[in-house]
């Protein structure tokens, strides 16, 4: 069993035939999928889809390029949001993105922060976005977690191994996409393969980051068993132990699925 712990079913071509996209993802084994919000517009798009599709669960948050649109937005908004339905059982993406910096600093870090006191509230994960801001997520975590712990899952890992291993000391969960399948990744890849197996999940990011040997095409859920088994050559596990042990970090990290 795999779960594709992070995909946007909501974003084009895979909203465009949904029903044979998760048909496609089952048949390769890919038993839960996990559709993330990005921001507060879209939301009533992923309540329709986790409704219509019981292997389909959800997330609310705001991504970081959309703070900017989302000022006002407080942790008991959130809290509302993610109370909606009982499919939506993570919190993001949020984060901070100074690669691109499309909101400003200041209102990204504003807006991560008011996501992880509704997780505190919760008690559920926040998914995290985090790119060229490795000082200031690291900070924001460990500042919020003397406040009171909270569940933390680093989406789509592409930072460095001493960013790895601060995030892992402060019990994250990190997650590996198609990037790490790349061939200009190995700095990525030897990352992975010290990361502890019982810290990783798997992801697609899909409709964005199709892995080798389909990067370039949109992405989808059935491709990630292009990633795990990449994982599980470099770090000398079969497929199916990879893919039982990311699925079981899943449901430690969420809880069990009905």
């Amino acid at each position: 069993m795999i779960i594709d712990s992070h995909c946007h079913l909501n974003y084009e071509p895979m909203s465009l035939s949904l029903k044979e996209t998760i048909d496609r993802a089952n048949n390769d084994g890919v038993k839960y999928l996990l559709t993330i919000s990005t921001e507060d517009k879209s939301f009533d798009k992923i309540l329709k889809i986790i409704q219509e599709f019981k292997c389909v669960y959800g997330t609310y948050g705001i991504h970081p390029h959309e703070a900017k649109n989302h000022n006002k937005i407080k942790a008991a908004d959130i809290i509302k949001k993610v109370e909606s339905d009982k499919k939506i059982i993570g919190i993001g993406e949020s984060g901070l993105d100074f690669y691109y910096n499309h909101s400003e600093k200041n209102d990204q870090i504003k807006c991560f922060e008011e996501h992880i006191t509704a997780a505190q509230e919760l008690q559920i994960p926040i998914v995290v976005h985090t790119r060229s801001a490795e000082k200031e997520t690291l900070e924001i975590i460990k500042k919020k977690k003397t406040e009171k712990d909270f569940k933390v899952l680093i989406h789509c890992f592409t930072g460095s191994k001493d960013f790895a291993f601060k995030l892992i000391d402060l019990g994250a969960y990190i997650s590996a996409s198609g990037v790490v399948t790349f061939k200009k990744s190995e700095d990525l890849a030897n990352t992975f393969k010290e990361i502890p197996a019982d810290r990783m999940l798997v992801e697609t990011d899909a409709p964005y980051l199709a892995p080798v040997p389909l990067r370039g095409k949109p992405n989808e859920p059935s491709y990630i068993i292009h990633t795990v088994k990449f994982l599980s050559k470099i770090k000398e596990l079969s497929f199916e132990d990879l893919s039982n042990t990311t699925s079981k970090n899943f449901f430690n990290l969420f809880g069990k699925l009905e």
